[in-house]
């Protein structure tokens, strides 16, 4: 029997987490009241008839003064033998501000307040169960689709979790430098293929692109010395508690150079302990452009 516990931010993705594993055969619950948390976990693990093979159950802010009662609820079911896991869903302040400006929702704990100083005061009383969590998942900058990819790693498929969360995103910088790159560094002292006629309508996911920019041995060397410091990096970053990291990499349209760095960093880094992505923020910008004129 698996027993998952759903928690984390207000907005962070809860429900739609809770619906994703009721898709994937899990019984579902949300907000339950606390007491009642022992009693739902001795039905469904087995030690009472109406058993079910898997459950998840959604706890957050909304269980109010129950929430203090929560670390030692959770001591009682160890005592009993039942197991569980905590997944906690975590997200930046000012996406979580956003999403609540754009569905116009009022936040828990800011009912007639600000919706900055609700999140600040969830963070706090949430803290406890994010370190009790056996999984953390950042969902700052997750489609629903990526959200889903990690559920199904970690729920359906029982694939090792990585818990820190990396994205290595491509630009341009005559579009602006990504407001939510941690690390920013400019690929435009390489070689430009769009001044080669035979290149310039093609991007760095062709392969004729990708030989242009590589065969500079300087690109080799940027790579190499990019690669020993993220791999100094990051361990101090999840060693302080940060799960997500999204690394800019900037040439002047973001369509040669910084697709094609972006993508030898994302194999260089693909096996490691942690999961990584590849984005291209710009990389169809002047096609857009192009059909508008």
């Amino acid at each position: 029997m698996r027993f998952v516990i759903v928690t984390g931010m207000s907005g962070a993705g809860k429900s739609s987490v809770l619906k994703m594993l009721e898709d994937a055969g899990y019984f579902c619950v949300d907000n339950l009241p606390v007491p009642l948390l022992p009693k739902f976990a001795e039905l469904v693990s087995g030690t009472e008839a109406g058993a079910v093979p898997k459950a998840a159950l959604g706890i957050d802010i909304r269980s109010g003064e129950g929430l203090a009662t929560v670390n030692k609820v959770l001591e009682s079911l160890a005592a009993l033998g039942i197991q569980y896991e905590i997944l906690y869903l975590d997200c930046d302040d000012g996406v979580l501000i956003k999403r609540y400006k754009e569905t116009r929702r009022q936040h828990p704990l800011a009912a007639h307040g600000r919706i900055e100083d609700g999140i600040s005061s969830e963070r706090k009383k949430m803290h406890f169960l994010k370190q009790r969590a056996d999984y953390i998942i950042d969902t700052s900058q997750m489609l629903v689709r990526d959200l889903k990819g990690e559920v199904d790693k970690i729920f359906v498929k029982n694939e090792p979790y990585r818990n820190f969360y990396m994205t290595v995103l491509s630009f341009g910088f005559k579009y602006g430098i990504p407001a939510d790159a941690d690390l920013v560094f400019d690929v435009r002292f390489l070689p430009n293929p769009y001044y080669e006629e035979n290149l310039k309508k093609k991007t760095g996911n062709d392969k004729e692109v990708q030989d242009y920019v590589m065969n500079c041995k300087e690109a080799e060397i940027f790579l190499n010395k990019i690669e020993d410091l993220l791999t100094f990096l990051v361990p101090q970053y999840i060693k302080e508690g940060k799960n997500q990291l999204v690394i800019g990499i900037g040439c002047t349209g973001g369509k040669h150079r910084s697709v094609t760095i972006t993508n030898e960093l994302f194999r260089r880094f693909e096996e490691r302990n942690y999961s990584i992505k590849a984005e291209h923020r710009d990389i169809s910008n002047d096609q857009r452009r192009n059909k508008s004129e």
